[in-house]
């Protein structure tokens, strides 16, 4: 591989992307990264920085933006785009679903415009478990059903994928959509992790926060669920095994390694552990008792998830490494870490 292989990551400096750009880089990738802040913090930068001993190149520019957009490509070179950036929350998308349509379709367009404008081939899209809707059987693999969407967010990572059909069959361009199940955990450094601005959305912040003391108790969505507890039933996939995913899924467009213009591939663990599991699981790992309570369901949710990853294994040569526990663990060390 050249080593000189410069890769656009947008939102690089959100929870997945910032894991993602430090992987890139201990691969031998040449990094920039493109945020507009609205929902990370740019201390992430030297956290990447302290974590790699490589600096990446940081533009501030809004995607929603065209010229900015354009004029980036026109001014950088690169060699691939990994796309995160995008609202992410399914029970905010449900109260502001116009402001999810327009951040994440319009900043995914205005990538894909200026890639095709400066010939740019390789693309990886950062797609969702949520785009199956609530799947007939599990574990859910890449021939399931796309369902109707339970929430507007879901929604946009379904027509992002539609959007990339047709670009990749118009441009012959490169594209692999990863649908994520539920990301969890923290970098072993302690240096970079989730940090959501507000309250969270996502189960592992709110444990950890109510652990810290900065929420009274962990609402625990739904507790008359068809599950063994009552509970929903998700795949919590540790951040640095997601991240590391990313990394393969370029390198193979990259060595011309993929079977088609467009590839979809699950990560997930394969296991689905309920949220009261995922509760125990932090408690026991950091020695802790949890102020929780069960409280009604939250609209856009499903009963459950969980991933068959055989593909990403056989194709791309991927598989998790990393157990809930020491997900949790990560988790806890990095919330420690926080002033």
């Amino acid at each position: 591989m050249n080593l000189k292989q410069k890769i656009l990551v947008t939102g690089g400096l959100g929870y997945i992307g910032s894991h993602t750009a430090v992987a890139l880089q201990e691969a031998g990738y040449e990094v920039v990264i493109i945020d507009d802040l609205s929902n990370s913090e740019l201390f992430v930068l030297d956290r990447i920085t302290q974590i790699t001993g490589i600096e990446p190149e940081f533009h501030q520019i809004d995607l929603k933006d065209a010229d900015l957009v354009n004029e980036f490509f026109q001014n950088n070179k690169v060699d691939g785009v990994i796309h995160f950036a995008a609202h992410k929350a399914v029970g905010e998308s449900v109260q502001k679903p116009l402001m999810y349509h327009k951040n994440n379709l319009l900043g995914l367009l205005n990538v894909l415009e200026a890639m095709k404008e400066n010939e740019v081939d390789h693309f990886i899209f950062s797609s969702s478990c949520t785009v199956y809707g609530q799947a007939d059987k599990m574990p859910i693999d890449e021939s399931a059903p796309i369902k109707k969407a339970e929430s507007p967010y879901a929604k946009t990572k379904q027509i992002g994928e539609e959007i990339l059909e047709d670009f990749v069959a118009a441009f012959e361009k490169n594209v692999i959509s990863l649908r994520y199940f539920n990301p969890v955990g923290a970098h072993p450094s302690a240096l970079i992790g989730e940090l959501p601005k507000g309250v969270p959305n996502n189960l592992v912040p709110f444990v950890t926060q109510t652990a810290a003391g900065m929420r009274e108790f962990l609402s625990v969505f739904g507790s008359d669920y068809p599950t063994r507890d009552g509970t929903a039933i998700r795949d919590y996939i540790y951040v640095c095994d997601l991240a590391d995913a990313h990394v393969k899924a370029l390198t193979r467009l990259i060595q011309k390694q993929n079977k088609s213009n467009l590839e979809v591939f699950n990560l997930g663990t394969g296991i689905g552990s309920t949220v009261l599991e995922v509760v125990k699981a932090f408690e026991t790992v950091n020695n802790l008792k949890l102020n929780y309570k069960l409280v009604e369901r939250r609209a856009g949710d499903i009963i459950e998830a969980f991933a068959d990853n055989s593909l990403a294994e056989n194709e791309l040569g991927w598989k998790p490494e990393t157990s809930l526990e020491e997900s949790m663990r990560t988790a806890w060390e990095w919330q420690r870490s926080l002033p």
